[in-house]
């Protein structure tokens, strides 16, 4: 999720990365079906098919259109929602394989940074052979920067391990769909993007479907 995230950025904006992200749900939701045998509402579909056609037409009219960090993105949708399935059924089967039948918060969190060091290091090796003589390890600022990231990345794992054994992938995926508002207005603003009005309403258009899901899954 991470490397590919980090590609689409690279190559895309703010706004339309944060917006494409909605196609995950739709991925999500019929993984759902496939991996939990679960049903959804008619509502739930519609604020899904409202995503899918938001994303789809963000990118029709995206100024800064770039066909390889479009093709990183939907990369990481796949990622981003077996991710979410997976981590599902793992905390299904701790119920079955843990004394306690659970694993908490912490437990997880930290399993899930540990498995995640091996990866880490096999990619330095692959890409970065040289990192430590990076000239940017030797300025303290970075240091900082780097330890606020990991703080935050820490603080997003166990808040979303915390949703998740609360609630459902699908819904941990589209109620996620709501810090878009404000991301996709800072990217805009702060990095000036380039933009039009069928853009922008696109973009607005695919953050109201969030929202009218979060209404869906209340009422039903």
């Amino acid at each position: 999720m991470l490397v590919t995230s980090t590609y689409s950025l690279k190559f895309m904006n703010v706004a339309m990365v944060t917006i494409l992200k909605n196609v995950t749900n739709l991925i999500t939701a019929c993984g759902e079906i496939y991996f939990f045998n679960k049903h959804h509402s008619n509502k739930v579909w519609a604020s899904l098919l409202l995503m899918v056609t938001s994303a789809i037409s963000g990118g029709i009219t995206d100024l800064s259109f770039h066909a390889v960090g479009y093709a990183w993105q939907i990369v990481n949708c796949f990622c981003t929602s077996a991710y979410s399935l997976r981590l599902r059924k793992v905390m299904d089967l701790a119920k079955q394989k843990t004394v306690s039948g659970t694993l908490n918060e912490f437990s997880m969190v930290l399993l899930n940074n540990l498995l995640s060091i091996p990866l880490g290091f096999i990619l330095i090796l692959i890409f970065e052979r040289d990192i430590f003589s990076m000239p940017a390890l030797r300025i303290p600022m970075f240091w900082v920067v780097a330890t606020m990231s990991g703080v935050l990345g820490l603080a997003i794992s166990f808040t979303s391990m915390w949703f998740l054994h609360q609630t459902s992938p699908t819904t941990h995926s589209l109620v996620g769909s709501l810090n878009k508002i404000p991301l996709s207005l800072a990217g805009i603003m702060i990095f000036k993007v380039p933009t039009s009005v069928p853009n922008m309403f696109s973009i607005f258009f695919g953050l109201f479907a969030g929202v009218m899901f979060a209404k869906a899954k209340m009422s039903g």
